[in-house]
């Protein structure tokens, strides 16, 4: 007798027609809370998330740290953020797992609407049950935001003894 084991892997893309800022990295994960997390997770005290080192969210920005506090103050959770050094995204399993198929499934098709990137990306699928949910954000976000000395100050951010510089918590106010 044989017996086939299917693991159903939901991967969530979201795109915008604005600048990818921190301000959109953080409204993408409310609306990946608010749809998803907080169905599947109802009892959760905190969340983690595993991030690299560029572009809007990278470890150094302030005013990543302070949109990811805003949205801990919105949701009433803690969120835990742990970087991957630079140069070692590959490490991350979303990388090596999620884009391979969205790659695939975009493969020689023109970006000619946004209509057809978000129908190319949902009909990445695998035979293991790759199911991929898109988003769109359809807001403009102000590029080039600089953390104030007043916005550094405000901030609860709480940081790790180990590794402080890319380990840290935004804790609810």
């Amino acid at each position: 007798m044989e017996f086939m084991i299917r693991f159903a892997i939901a991967g969530t893309l979201t795109s915008g027609v604005s600048h990818e800022t921190s301000q959109f990295a953080c409204d993408s994960l409310l609306w990946c809370w608010n749809r998803i997390g907080k169905q599947c997770y109802p009892d959760a005290t905190s969340i983690l998330l595993l991030l690299d080192c560029g572009g809007s969210n990278a470890a150094n920005r302030f005013i990543f740290k302070h949109y990811l506090q805003m949205l801990a103050n919105t949701i009433g959770i803690e969120i835990r953020a742990a970087h991957y050094p630079s140069y070692f995204s590959k490490y991350n399993r979303i990388e090596r797992r999620l884009f391979p198929h969205i790659t695939r499934a975009c493969s020689g098709m023109l970006f000619d609407t946004l209509d057809t990137v978000v129908n190319l990306m949902r009909k990445a699928t695998t035979a293991t049950g790759l199911a991929t949910t898109v988003n769109v954000i359809r807001r403009c976000y102000e590029t080039a935001q600089v953390a104030t000395e007043e916005i550094k100050q405000n901030l609860k951010i709480r940081f790790d003894q180990l590794l402080p510089k890319w380990n840290y918590s935004a804790v609810p106010s």
